[in-house]
């Protein structure tokens, strides 16, 4: 007989109804349009999106998006009913658990010294916390960086980012599909991005689908 009060196990167990999320992690390192369009187009495919932002993030939002206020629906294109928004210095805050299922974190921009931080395993805010939680737990873990050129201190810290489990993602573009704007570029990162934590977001990024419109066709 069934003991009815046991819970299902093996190939019997129901299926998981988890909506997917993802964490997102702003930093004060110069690049806040790549945070942003990675949120929106997070939200735009039905992503919880969990944010977590530094004090020098909030600072960046400001000075560079004018977002002065984390306010979930200029974060995500008007999709705020898909974030959740945590204070930047609570170390205790849900995505800072091990406990907390998620399908990876974005540290985007990711400054020098988060990068460092996350690497020597030192949390004093929010961000490095659920990185380094992320990275215990072997879940997804990229990381942004924004910063040039860059120093023995910061190649150290890739390193042993790198040797963590975590992936260093520069915010470098690529040329290659002939940007017409600003905006192209950004997309290029944000989807490349996206990619990294296996999201389909539907951008025009592909090498191969850009050699595929400029093949000549015989007549």
């Amino acid at each position: 007989m069934n003991d009815s009060t046991n819970p299902p196990s093996g190939n019997n167990a129901p299926a998981s109804k988890t909506p997917r999320r993802i964490i997102v992690g702003i930093t004060g390192a110069s690049g806040a349009c790549y945070a942003v369009r990675v949120i929106e187009l997070l939200a735009a495919c039905g992503i919880e999106t969990h944010i977590a932002c530094s004090s020098l993030g909030r600072r960046l939002l400001a000075e560079e998006m004018g977002i002065t206020q984390l306010d979930p629906d200029a974060l995500s294109g008007g999709l705020g009913e898909r974030l959740v928004i945590h204070p930047g210095n609570d170390v205790g805050a849900a995505c800072a658990s091990g406990s907390f299922k998620h399908d990876g974190m974005i540290v985007v921009p990711a400054s020098s010294n988060t990068l460092a931080k996350i690497a020597y395993g030192i949390s004093d805010n929010l961000v490095q916390r659920a990185a380094q939680v992320t990275l215990k737990e072997r879940r997804p873990l990229v990381i942004a960086h924004r910063e040039s050129p860059i120093g023995m201190a910061e190649i150290e810290a890739m390193r042993k980012a790198t040797q963590a489990g975590a992936i260093v993602a520069p915010l470098s573009p690529g040329f290659y599909l002939e940007p017409n704007s600003i905006q192209d570029l950004v997309d290029f990162m944000a989807g490349r991005l996206l990619d990294l934590v296996g999201v389909d977001h539907g951008l025009q990024i592909r090498w191969d689908k850009h050699l595929e419109s400029r093949r000549v066709r015989p007549e």
